[in-house]
């Protein structure tokens, strides 16, 4: 094949995936700014402090929803602690908060089928209380002072404040957020995770990926020493894990993906051992590991009783969308995402220099 064949091959398929999903994408994009306007994020804070099942449980149902990477969790993390946070609800939002989000959700309604969408934010719960109980009962303990600073607004900043008992600014301040702010932190991100689906989809033989990354437990292994150091979004995962499922990788595996890799990489674990401890690092890594293996068994397990082939329903999601829509839609997005790497960019930048001065 000449250069011209291949390339335009490879912008086809490139294309595809990105445009069956810029629908659902805009829409998990939009809930998170709705997310952002509605949730009382410090009234939650306030009840992560005793080393319990309840702020364990508390501190993976709020993270679940919420869009943040394995990079950008740390910070929100640090200072959950800094407030007065538990180590153990602290390691339970830092692992359900980057497996998941309603924006990842959506994308995975889109690009992947049902079972996994529903599948994939449970294990992520289920994985952040698992490594928050473990650090509750074996995590070295807490002496520091779990006392709240009740006049700290940890999530959220000046404009936040001002804006927060007026409906239109707090919905401006919430689109402002989802498609500037979160949409600048993950375009880069998820263009990279989208092109890296379109490479799987035109370049890789079938036959490699049913060789090494078929399904069974040292497939899951392998995916964890890929995963875990990996840096890698939620919404950026999902695309390749649809492509790679597409070519005979089991849903188990590709699930053992999208939970290690969102949730670790390898500054985030030197992060997690700094901040709260060895002990602590090696309970966070340990549990993402075994729930992700567990979890990824027992999805391979529900695809086989159930009867159901992943490739007959992988993706179908996107075809109910009409095909002007998912143009218009696939436009927009890109205009979006070019607008949202612009303003933050140049955010970056007027911070920087407000810095030198």
């Amino acid at each position: 094949m000449d250069i011209i064949t291949i390339l335009t091959g490879l912008i086809k398929e490139v294309w595809h995936t990105f445009d069956n999903a810029s629908v659902y994408i805009i829409f998990g994009i939009f809930i998170s700014g709705l997310i952002q306007m509605f949730v009382n994020k410090d009234q939650i804070v306030k009840h992560l402090g005793k080393p319990s099942f309840k702020s364990v449980a508390l501190a993976a149902i709020f993270g679940v929803p919420l869009p943040l990477c394995s990079c950008g969790v740390i910070p929100t993390a640090v200072s959950l602690r800094k407030n007065g946070a538990s180590k153990g609800a602290v390691l339970s939002f830092l692992i359900s908060t980057p497996e998941s989000g309603v924006d990842s959700i959506a994308l995975s309604y889109a690009l992947l089928d049902p079972i996994m969408t529903v599948f994939r934010p449970i294990v992520a719960f289920a994985t952040g209380i698992f490594a928050g109980v473990m650090e509750n009962i074996f995590g070295k303990k807490d002496t520091e002072s779990a006392s709240l600073k009740t006049n700290s607004c940890i999530f959220c900043d000046e404009e936040d404040i001002r804006h927060r008992h007026n409906l239109i600014h707090k919905f401006k301040y919430g689109m402002h957020y989802a498609f500037i702010d979160l949409l600048g932190d993950i375009a880069k991100w998820l263009a990279l995770g989208i092109v890296i689906a379109g490479v799987i989809s035109y370049f890789v033989p079938q036959n490699i990926i049913e060789s090494y990354f078929g399904s069974g437990f040292p497939a899951m292994l392998l995916m964890l020493v890929i995963g875990i150091p990996l840096y890698i979004c939620a919404s950026a995962s999902t695309p390749i894990a649809a492509a790679l499922i597409a070519k005979g990788m089991s849903p188990g595996v590709a699930l053992v993906f999208l939970l290690a890799g969102p949730a670790t990489n390898a500054a985030g674990i030197l992060a997690v051992g700094r901040f709260l401890g060895k002990r602590s690092a090696i309970i966070y890594l340990a549990s993402i590991s075994v729930s992700a293996v567990v979890s990824g068994l027992l999805l391979n397990q529900i695809y086989f009783v159930s009867g159901i082939d992943i490739k007959t329903t992988l993706g179908k999601a996107g075809e109910i969308i009409p095909h002007y829509l998912k143009a218009i839609s696939a436009i927009l997005l890109l205009i979006l995402m070019l607008i949202a790497l612009y303003k933050t960019r140049k955010i970056k930048c007027s911070t920087a220099q407000k810095g030198e001065v």
